[in-house]
């Protein structure tokens, strides 16, 4: 009795999980997906990638709120809204990785915290809308939540880096993963 409930329960979540999976994809190119492979071994590299895709998604919501107004116009912001709250949560979950892992990020998290008060600005730009409006709080909570993330992790990294200090003989970025 017990396994066709664990069983019913796993195929009605699949589809959640598919679909969740759909979204993050849909989010980004096929070449900003490329250039996620390509930076995976670089933490560093792999903040910034992020950080770029970010300030493309916000330069296009700012783009469309100061061009003369055209059909479609809040459908496009709520799809770029979307795109960002999708693109910033997935860097929120890398920074929750590369933490505790102490992966060296130490120069990309001042540019990530610098970026935070860009794309709230640019968020903020396009007046109120219902047909955007739940898609924006959302888009700029996680820009809060990156903000709390990036400035909790530079004082983490600076105590954990403080105390283990890479040897003299030891590259800078010698806690990165190197491809095989």
């Amino acid at each position: 009795m017990l396994k066709p409930l664990l069983l019913a329960a796993c195929l009605l979540a699949t589809p959640a999980l598919v679909h969740a999976q759909r979204d993050h994809e849909s989010s980004l190119s096929e070449g900003e997906i490329e250039a996620l492979r390509d930076s995976a071994y670089v933490a560093n590299d792999r903040v910034l990638v992020f950080v770029k895709f970010l300030d493309a998604r916000s330069s296009g919501i700012q783009s469309l709120a100061t061009k003369p107004r055209r059909p479609g116009r809040e459908e496009d912001l709520h799809d770029l809204y979307e795109q960002f709250t999708s693109i910033a949560d997935e860097l929120d979950d890398n920074l929750d990785d590369l933490g505790p892992r102490h992966r060296d990020i130490r120069k990309a998290l001042p540019k990530l915290l610098a970026a935070t008060d860009r794309w709230a600005t640019a968020l903020k730009t396009p007046a109120e809308n219902e047909a955007y409006s739940v898609s924006r709080k959302l888009a700029l909570e996680a820009v809060r939540d990156l903000r709390e993330s990036a400035t909790q992790l530079i004082e983490e990294q600076k105590a954990w880096f403080i105390a283990h200090p890479p040897s003299k003989d030891e590259p800078a970025n010698a806690n990165e993963t190197k491809p095989h």
